[in-house]
């Protein structure tokens, strides 16, 4: 795979600097020869993810490849850019013109996505496939590009967009059970200078942005890598166990994986394209460990720990010769207090748990 680009090229120019940045840009090329990289623009002052991912993703391009970054809200230096994110009030991809807090903005992704997108969003919308074909080493046209891009943007992507744009992840006024700010635009809103901090300076400011957008940049780049060896060859197992559930089960309702992978978003999406019904009540596994097998509960949606058909209340919470001695199933090892999960000691063993799970 393609390396991802050296961080240390990177160049902020302090908001100080764009002024003379901009008159030199107005001077003949061969005169301004030592600023003709190409520039991005975003706004100065206190930075949100979004901004800090879409100036890391737009210098991956070929077009706008280690263009130096400009950080100011001066629209006359803005106007002289190569390309302006988050900031200027125009959304124009003819122009590489990308802010989204305009009034009237509603642009979204598409293919089924409603979010409606951030700076980060709109570079991904244009960018994203080139950016994820340069990785695979693929053409922006292989069937895996177009996979791997709507599914980082599910995995990844959408919630940077929903986040800055103020979008609550439930439809619900009750308030939040627990406050978590461990996610990454959280994360980048720390890199922010803080108030105590005696040096309140332009250039620790980008300082502190450059170090926004390494952060942002390497959990994209390592989420693109990681379906690219990961999750693509999983949804192929997942989709061939899937085909063979009758071969497991007359129910259709078991299914058997052969290798163990990453298996439980690829059974939600691939249900659905593959029509199944009824749906996957459990999914049975080798632990690569202990190579004893398990028995697990499929959850009612991938966000959700409520199983679709927990293993039997009988069964949980006893292990071993107790729990085969009431199932009346050799080999059982344990059942979970909530009946998500199970194991024996052999393949048979769980398959003979899962089919009378489904019986009982």
């Amino acid at each position: 795979m393609i390396a991802l680009r050296t961080w240390s090229k990177l160049l902020v120019k302090p908001a100080s600097f764009a002024p003379m940045a901009a008159s030199l840009n107005k001077l003949p090329y061969s005169v301004a020869s030592g600023f003709s990289k190409k520039r991005v623009g975003t706004h100065n002052g206190s930075f949100h993810c979004d901004e800090a991912l879409g100036c890391f993703m737009i210098r991956l391009t070929d077009k706008f490849a280690d263009a130096e970054v400009v950080r100011s809200r001066d629209h006359q230096v803005l106007d002289a850019l190569d390309v302006v994110l988050d900031v200027g009030g125009v959304y124009d991809p003819s122009r590489d013109r990308y802010d989204h807090h305009q009034k009237g903005f509603n642009e979204v992704l598409g293919h089924g996505f409603t979010t409606k997108l951030s700076s980060a969003g709109l570079v991904y919308k244009h960018y994203g496939m080139e950016i994820i074909a340069k990785e695979l080493q693929l053409e922006e046209g292989h069937p895996d590009v177009q996979r791997l891009f709507l599914a980082i943007y599910k995995s990844f992507m959408e919630a940077i967009d929903a986040i800055d744009n103020g979008i609550n992840q439930y439809d619900t006024d009750q308030p939040p059970k627990y406050v978590n700010n461990t996610h990454l635009s959280s994360r980048v809103g720390r890199l922010n200078l803080d108030w105590t901090d005696p040096d309140q300076s332009s250039q620790k400011e980008n300082e502190a942005f450059q170090h926004a957008m390494e952060l942002a940049g390497g959990e994209l780049m390592e989420n693109v890598r990681f379906h690219a060896r990961s999750w693509l060859p999983a949804r192929s197992i997942v989709m061939d166990c899937l085909a063979a559930r009758h071969e497991i089960d007359s129910s259709g309702e078991i299914m058997v994986l052969k290798k163990f992978c990453p298996w439980k978003l690829h059974l939600f999406e691939l249900e659905e394209e593959m029509k199944i019904e009824p749906p996957i009540k459990y999914v049975l596994y080798e632990d690569e460990r202990s190579k004893k097998w398990r028995v697990q509960a499929v959850a009612i949606a991938p966000d959700r720990f409520e199983s679709r058909r927990p293993l039997p209340s009988s069964w949980r919470g006893l292990r071993d010769s107790e729990l085969s001695n009431e199932s009346g199933i050799s080999g059982c090892v344990f059942v979970h207090m909530s009946g998500f999960i199970g194991g024996n000691d052999t393949y048979e063993g769980a398959l003979a748990m899962a089919k009378a799970a489904l019986r009982l």
